[in-house]
């Protein structure tokens, strides 16, 4: 695949121009052939990167000890690079640290593409790359930072011994994590003020003459202010792009999966079908079902009656925790009629739509439940539908006060809140979780309703037979017959994700995709 018409001329060594940096700015695009396949083997790869990233963010205080250990776990076994080694040697994985760099620019490209589509999505993208950059940055010897910003123009060389003798009570004055005995040992930059108004408004540097004098381990900031500017304009003008993009029938049905990318276990096939009673229903919707299936379950039992949004995202959830297609009718003929819908209309109406998701009509395609990601960004409800991601589509008093009415704990609402308004929508389903099973972690990264149901009967001791038996499903869809391997392992926090497993996922995955869109 090619990124560019044009072709490079110049003679340089690529290895060289290019990679010669364990960073970039991601300032050259690609020029070169990808095949398909290594096109989405890098791009689900840096999708898991990133979605660690968002998980760690939330989860542990941005740069302590335990975030950097785990994101930099995750780096090194999605083979990403790590650290500063320039040489070719390969790694345990096999990959050179060239090749992990050229990993790293053509799966930042990729993804730049699929998440320049929509405001949410580009703002997504660019927190989780910032917060990468800043740690990857962070991790640098400062000789390399200062190679680092020379090459990307940000001309700011280390004040003289002298002068920061002569400023040392000033500069330990103004920056709180400099001392006495620490100024001697660290550089300081001397910066014009315009470039890091961040620190001068919360007053961390020391300020004179338009220059604002910045030691070593506040760089960062300059920098980041730098890359979240260059890339917020590069995805302003990719998004330009994109109908170029999109007129090509491999990439555009590609790239939308990727921003609604579910990377986790498959719940379309269930060995334990016909396990869960109807009479069950209403029972697990209170203790077991993530909210968005519980507000769809209330809907119905109260209107008797679901538009085609809901009872494709409720029909196939429940499809997922085990009902069977004769339970799945009579559970929505019975309802139906309760309102205004006599059997007959339902019959001819609505029974062929339920067999239609359980692949016994049309084009007889077994429908995989939806994921947090589908439910989260396909169409919002509007009026009088029911669908949709509550954390994501409801007005936070309306969420608040639903809340309340299933006892949520105050302290445990304005939390749910806060991960709402930061737009963390899973992470808050996650805490809802724990505060519903009275747990302080729940011990994974939740990705799908089904999970959510699954991990619940975990918790209350009631799913050791369902849980066993879905934990090595098959995919159905298509010609997709080979088994997903360690599906245990994939339901854990993505910094747990492992590299073997992706090439035969991806391809499982996007077959799939194909076959549904």
């Amino acid at each position: 695949m090619l990124f560019s018409g044009r072709q490079r001329k110049s003679a340089v060594n690529p290895q060289t121009e290019l990679y010669g940096h364990l960073l970039q700015f991601y300032g050259q695009p690609p020029l070169e052939n990808l095949p398909l396949t290594e096109f989405e083997t890098f791009a689900v790869e840096r999708l898991k990167l990133l979605k660690t990233v968002e998980n760690l963010g939330v989860s542990y205080v941005k740069l302590s000890d335990q975030y950097i250990k785990k994101l930099n776990h995750e780096i090194k076994n999605l083979n990403f690079p790590y650290r500063a080694e320039m040489d070719d040697k390969k790694s345990q994985s096999g990959l050179s640290e060239y090749e992990k760099r050229r990993k790293d620019h053509i799966s930042h490209f990729i993804l730049r593409l699929a998440y320049c589509q929509t405001e949410d999505l580009r703002r997504w993208f660019i927190q989780q790359e910032v917060d990468l950059f800043r740690c990857r940055f962070n991790e640098l010897h400062p000789k390399l930072k200062l190679e680092f910003m020379h090459k990307n123009n940000l001309q700011y060389d280390p004040i003289s011994v002298q002068e920061k003798r002569a400023l040392q009570e000033k500069l330990v004055n103004s920056s709180y994590s400099v001392s006495g005995v620490t100024v001697e040992d660290q550089d300081f930059y001397k910066v014009p003020f315009q470039d890091a108004l961040d620190l001068v408004r919360t007053r961390k540097v020391y300020l004179k003459a338009g220059y604002v004098y910045i030691p070593h381990q506040d760089i960062v900031t300059i920098v980041l202010n730098d890359f979240r500017t260059r890339l917020s304009k590069a995805l302003a003008l990719t998004a330009r792009s994109l109908p170029a993009v999109h007129s090509d029938e491999r990439l555009q049905p590609l790239l939308k999966h990727l921003s609604n990318a579910y990377l986790g276990q498959d719940y379309s096939i269930q060995k334990n079908v016909g396990k869960i009673s109807l009479e069950q229903i209403d029972s697990l919707s209170g203790k077991s079902f993530p909210l968005c299936m519980r507000q769809l379950h209330q809907a119905l039992r109260e209107n008797h009656h679901l538009r085609h949004g809901g009872r494709m995202q409720y029909g196939l959830f429940l499809k997922g925790i085990g009902l069977s297609l004769e339970q799945a009718l009579q559970f929505w003929r019975s309802e139906f009629i309760r309102g205004k819908v006599d059997a007959d209309r339902f019959d001819k109406q609505y029974a062929y739509s339920i067999r239609h998701m359980f692949g016994k009509e049309g084009k007889r395609t077994d429908y995989t439940p939806y994921s947090c990601m589908k439910v989260i960004l396909s169409n919002p409800p509007s009026q009088g539908d029911h669908h949709g991601c509550p954390f994501r589509h409801s007005d936070p008093e309306l969420l608040k006060q639903k809340l309340q009415f299933y006892k949520v704990s105050p302290s445990g609402i304005n939390q749910i809140l806060e991960l709402v308004k930061g737009m963390h929508y899973q992470l808050a389903c996650q805490k809802y979780f724990e505060l519903t099973h009275n747990i302080e972690d729940a011990n994974f990264s939740l990705n799908h309703p089904n999970e959510y149901f699954l991990e619940s009967q975990k918790t209350l001791g009631g799913g050791k037979d369902i849980k066993q038996e879905t934990d090595t499903p098959q995919r159905s869809q298509g010609n997709n017959s080979a088994a997903r391997n360690s599906a245990a392992t994939q339901e854990k926090a993505a910094v747990n994700t492992s590299a073997s497993q992706d090439c035969s996922e991806i391809t499982e995955d996007l077959d799939s995709y194909f076959q549904d869109a």
